[in-house]
């Protein structure tokens, strides 16, 4: 049963300072590794409203700066603003351009003033916040009457094989943990955002073995960062299990690794 009045499970999400200088550690190889990420945001991109044609859009977890850079192909007369919470991520997205100011910044705080922008973009960043509530709000001030929140998430399901693979080798926390569906909609519903679409996708991944894919994570900078998480090196025994789980959820095309994305556009009333 989920709690829909609390916006994430106490203490279930990773302390916000360890998201960034993970993030940060992994900018360098970030764009090497992030085929999903790319696909998403892609997808993302293609859900906007057609009329939306901002003069100041953000985008919020900007990363390496992929989208930022897609954002100003497509509205090149707008005013962008690229905003992470990764000092290294702007670092290394900075002299790639595509926006015209580059922000550190938090997605709960948005150090931005009220009706700022006519679109805030958010692809793969907002599973990070521990206080989704705060994101709702903080997008609703900060965007104009009529402005369009657009964000991509994932929810609970994702990484289940992962999950479900260490859960037969011991009972600790390895793979981060996602909120449920019914949360994204019952926050959303309640934001006084209108919920102009709210829907979910599930993307598969295939890898050749269970090392590909935990290098990819690390590689993303999207390991495990959740509390309860096991310290120091993993056992030898232990892994040699987690493979040995993994192989019966092997397909033809290799070892499955699902994502189930969460896709809304939200729009501030008039």
């Amino acid at each position: 049963m989920t709690d829909l009045s609390h916006p994430s499970l106490p203490g279930a999400l990773p302390d916000k300072r360890q998201v960034a200088a993970s993030f940060s550690r992994a900018a360098a190889s970030y764009d090497s590794v992030a085929e999903l990420q790319r696909d998403v945001g892609s997808q993302l991109l293609s859900r906007l409203p057609g009329e939306c044609v901002p003069g100041v859009w953000l985008d919020l977890g900007c990363g390496t700066g992929h989208f930022s850079r897609a954002l100003g192909e497509r509205f090149p007369a707008g005013h962008g603003l690229a905003m992470d919470i990764a000092e290294g991520m702007l670092n290394h997205a900075r002299p790639l351009g595509g926006a015209s100011h580059f922000i550190a910044g938090d997605a709960e705080r948005l150090p931005l003033q009220d009706s700022t922008c006519d679109l805030i973009f958010s692809s793969l960043a907002v599973q990070w916040c521990a206080d989704f509530e705060s994101v709702l709000s903080e997008a609703y001030r900060a965007l104009k009457p009529g402005g369009i929140f657009a964000f991509a998430s994932l929810c609970v399901g994702t990484l289940f094989e992962l999950r479900d693979s260490w859960r037969q080798v011991d009972g600790m926390v390895h793979v981060n943990r996602f909120r449920e569906l019914g949360v994204y909609q019952h926050l959303c519903a309640s934001s006084g955002l209108k919920v102009v679409s709210l829907q979910t996708r599930a993307h598969v991944l295939h890898y050749p073995d269970v090392r590909s894919l935990t290098h990819e994570l690390k590689a993303l900078g999207a390991h495990n960062l959740n509390p309860g998480r096991p310290g120091g090196l993993t056992g030898r025994a232990r892994i040699l299990g987690l493979v040995e789980a993994y192989e019966q959820f092997r397909q033809a095309e290799g070892l499955p690794a699902t994502y189930q994305v969460v896709y809304a556009v939200l729009e501030k009333p008039l």
